[in-house]
C-alpha cells in the first residue's frame, strides 16, 4: 500500500552518527510541534521537554554518563566504545524528555522520531542518559536541563543530519498474533 506515513515509519532506523551541523529554527520548531501533538492519558500532557544543542553540556552529560557505565557494566561500555564511546553520538541536538509518564513520554518521543525522519534527518531514541539523572550529579543536571520540580529523566532522542546511516531493522512477523 502506497501511504507517505507508513513509508516514514518503515524507513525509520537508530541513527547513531551525525554531522556537527546545527538544525535551522525551523526544524527544531517541527520537531516540537510533533512532540507537543502526541496524544497522553486525559490529555494530561505530563512532560516537560528540554531542548539542548549547547556541545560543552552535551559532551559533559556523555562523559559522566559513560563513567557511570563503567561501574555499572563493563560488558556495554565496551559496547559504547566500540562505537564511538559516547552515548549522545555528537547529535547537534537532544531532546531531554522529563516528567510523570514513561508511557507518554515514549509517545512523544517516538512523534518526534518520525517528524525528524519526514525532514530528511536521523534520530535514535536513547535511554541510557537516565544513568546520569540517577546518579551523583543527577539534581545537578535536572536542574541545567530545568526539569521541572517532580519531573524526572524519562527519555531522550538525538537528531541531527546523518553522516552514516544504516538499514531499518527486518520486521519479524513472528512477533504478532492474530487472534
Amino acid at each position: 500500500m502506497e501511504n507517505d506515513t507508513l513509508d516514514v515509519i518503515l524507513s525509520r532506523s537508530s541513527i547513531r552518527a551525525y554531522t556537527p551541523q546545527a538544525l535551522s529554527m525551523d526544524q527544531t520548531d517541527a520537531l516540537v510541534s510533533a512532540a507537543l501533538a502526541a496524544p497522553s492519558g486525559m490529555n494530561s500532557q505530563p512532560w516537560h521537554i528540554s531542548v539542548v544543542t549547547d556541545r560543552a553540556l552535551l559532551d559533559e552529560i556523555d562523559g559522566e554518563s559513560m563513567r557511570i557505565l563503567g561501574e555499572k557494566d563493563p560488558v556495554a561500555l565496551d559496547r559504547m566504545l566500540s562505537r564511538g564511546g559516547k552515548i549522545l553520538y555528537d547529535a547537534p541536538e537532544v531532546f531531554f524528555i522529563s516528567g510523570t509518564s514513561a508511557l507518554d513520554a515514549g509517545i512523544l518521543v517516538q512523534n518526534i522520531a518520525l517528524a525528524a525522519q519526514s525532514l530528511g534527518l536521523g534520530s535514535v531514541i536513547l535511554g541510557l542518559p537516565g544513568l546520569v539523572f540517577a546518579g551523583p550529579r543527577g539534581a545537578e543536571f535536572a536542574k541545567r536541563l530545568a526539569f521541572p520540580e517532580g519531573y524526572p529523566f524519562q527519555i531522550a532522542i538525538a537528531v541531527g543530519y546523518i553522516a552514516a546511516g544504516k538499514a531499518p531493522h527486518e520486521r519479524d512477523i513472528s512477533k504478532v498474533s492474530f487472534i
